[in-house]
């Protein structure tokens, strides 16, 4: 099967998953209290999170056009359809310039590369907003591979005890005292470059913290008199975790899910600069941009487009995350924005 086609069906299924997850999470009038304080206190930075998700969800949904004689066309995004489909240079040009950096020739499409070209003439504008799907892939199934690991284990570690916790204590203190982005370099060096490989990569790295805190709760939670009343009424121990412990580590698993986010976007930007990153990450643009900035004059638009969004979506998610911590954690509630 294409990689479009695939592409495609795990964004219906993401959809499908989103609106499943919303219906359950509006049966709640905690959680719709709480999404109405967290729209309330933070609408701008939610708002920039929704374009950027929307960004990628158009880049994923890809579709092949109809080739005229005997030539092949690549399939082409919802955001690759917004520009023209010849809309390359030969090599750089300034925003909104007529003619090329070097050189002075004039360029195909005058003054409509609102954040100029790079060096092989691809459309700066065009790599940023692309750049969302790379981001957005990495912080959101990053997140989806440690969450659930972090829980598991600290769950079983807190919870059971005995046996069970001194070996998750061990990898916890295993996985702590090695350097995370030396580990993060071999793992990636062992299994590959790919997105999956990096992001599971990234995944095994960062489960550490939560576990940590996971497994504290656990152990609090499981000596609470309403836990030691189900299990003296004869409740079996996976309906207790199921319905007693993992339900009040949630508002932990949301606020972990927030930060981690950003943490994973910002590794693979340091990854990108060690030549380690994804195709098409602002990570990589970075990279590819520090060349530039040794030239005379200085080629600054690549290097700027790139960090600007970066720095607009993580400022945005570490906005959300604090909220979303003041909203759920009743340690640090407070009042007003």
């Amino acid at each position: 099967m294409e990689g479009h086609v695939v592409s495609n069906a795990v964004v219906l299924l993401l959809l499908a998953v989103a609106a499943w997850v919303l219906r359950r999470v509006g049966r709640s009038e905690l959680w719709r209290e709480a999404g109405r304080e967290l729209l309330r206190r933070r609408p701008l930075a939610l708002a920039v999170l929704g374009a950027f998700t929307l960004l990628a969800l158009l880049d994923s949904v890809a579709w092949r056009s109809p080739a005229e004689g005997a030539g092949y066309r690549p399939p082409r995004s919802l955001v690759d359809r917004i520009f023209p489909e010849d809309f390359d240079e030969a090599s750089y040009s300034a925003p909104l310039a007529d003619v090329e950096f070097y050189g002075g020739a004039a360029l195909r499409h005058p003054g409509r590369h609102w954040l100029g070209t790079d060096i092989l003439g691809r459309d700066v504008l065009h790599l940023a907003l692309k750049g969302a799907r790379v981001a957005m892939l990495v912080g959101g199934l990053t997140s989806l591979i440690a969450i659930p690991l972090a829980l598991f284990l600290g769950v079983a570690a807190g919870y059971r005890g005995g046996k069970v916790d001194d070996a998750v204590t061990f990898a916890i203190s295993t996985l702590a005292s090695i350097p995370s982005l030396l580990l993060l370099i071999v793992l990636i060096m062992v299994i590959g470059r790919g997105p999956l490989q990096v992001c599971v990569a990234l995944g095994v790295t960062s489960w550490v913290g939560l576990c940590r805190v996971v497994r504290g709760e656990a152990l609090k939670l499981r000596e609470l008199d309403y836990v030691q009343a189900a299990r003296a009424l004869g409740a079996s121990e996976g309906s207790i975790v199921r319905r007693h412990v993992v339900p009040n580590l949630m508002h932990l698993v949301v606020i972990t899910f927030v930060l981690l986010f950003s943490s994973m976007v910002l590794s693979e930007a340091v990854l990108a600069w060690l030549g380690l990153g994804l195709d098409g990450s602002w990570g990589q643009m970075i990279d590819q941009a520090r060349d530039e900035l040794a030239r005379d004059p200085i080629l600054w638009w690549n290097l700027a487009a790139a960090s600007s969004f970066l720095f607009a979506l993580i400022l945005a998610v570490n906005l959300i995350g604090d909220a979303v911590r003041d909203v759920l954690d009743p340690r640090t509630l407070r009042e007003g924005p």
